[in-house]
Formats: structure tokens, C-alpha cells, sequence
């Protein structure tokens, strides 16, 4: 954990920010070590991979959506794009991703963005009583509940493999 004395990123102040407005617990907890990938989150915090809600940002006709997908899965933009009744979704862009959320590729919450962002989840997520997500940084994860996380992103669930 970081020393009290160590000063917050914004971010991770913007996602400790929408979790208590949107009247969600402010579960994060910021480590030493990065937790940039949902395979090192997992080895840190003793979970499955699958607990991991990875925030991965698409692009949309110009705009960005949040898929919120399992650390075990690899999203089926095809799929997906299906589904929603769109020709094509494709990966966002590290610029695009910062621009949308405020927040880097790695580190990306599903909340305490500038803008709310039209939110996928990920229903296989729903297997797990708990789920970790990003909060805004490399270094910082929070703890959910499935239908928490629905509620506080207003997402919509959705097969996305």
C-alpha cells in the first residue's frame, strides 16, 4: 500500500469519487507493485483471473465503448458488434482510450470518467460473488459485487465470447 504521505493520482481520486456518489463502497486499494494486466491483479490479490473485470475501451461510430470483460476471456468483437446490431467495433487507440476515460490503457476503471461511456458487461462475470476492477491506475484495483457493478455503470449485460 502506498504511504499515507504519497499524494493520490486524480484518477484514482475520480474513481474514489464516482464509486461513493454513484453510493457504492470505496473498496479500492492502491499497491507497490503495478497490476496492469488481469493475470498480475489476480496473482496479487489470490483471485481467479475470471474475478478480474478488465475495462476494455472500443470504438463505436466515434465513440467509445466500455466492454467490462473477464480476465479470462478475450472479447468476440464480432460478437459483440452483433449483438448491438453495428457493423464493426474495433479496438480503441491509447489516445482515444485517455481522451474518453481520463485514464491509461492498463489502468482503466469502469467509472470516474469525464463523460458517462455507454458500458458493456461481460455476463460470465456473474459467476463470481466478488470482482476486482481497475481504479484508475496502474497500481490500483477496487472489490464489487456483479450486480453493484451494473447498477453504478448502468451497463448492459451481454455475452462477449
Amino acid at each position: 500500500m502506498h504511504k499515507a504521505t504519497e499524494m493520490v493520482p486524480a484518477p484514482v481520486l475520480n474513481v474514489k469519487s464516482a464509486l461513493t456518489a454513484a453510493g457504492a463502497q470505496d473498496t479500492v486499494r492502491t499497491f507497490d507493485d503495478e497490476v496492469p494486466t488481469a493475470a498480475a491483479a489476480a496473482s496479487l490479490l489470490g483471485c481467479d483471473v475470471a474475478a478480474i473485470a478488465n475495462s476494455l475501451v472500443f470504438e463505436l461510430d466515434g465513440a467509445p465503448l466500455l466492454i467490462l470483460a473477464s480476465g479470462a476471456a478475450k472479447v468476440d468483437t464480432a460478437l459483440v458488434a452483433a449483438s448491438l446490431g453495428t457493423a464493426r467495433i474495433r479496438r480503441a487507440s491509447p489516445d482515444f482510450v485517455f481522451e474518453h476515460t481520463g485514464q491509461a490503457v492498463g489502468g482503466v476503471a469502469p467509472v470516474g470518467h469525464p463523460q458517462p461511456i455507454r458500458t458493456i458487461l461481460d455476463i460470465s462475470l456473474q459467476e463470481h460473488p466478488l470482482l476486482w476492477a481497475g481504479a484508475g491506475d496502474h497500481n490500483s484495483m477496487f472489490s464489487i459485487s456483479y450486480s453493484e457493478l451494473q447498477r453504478i455503470t448502468a451497463a448492459q449485460p451481454l455475452k462477449v465470447r
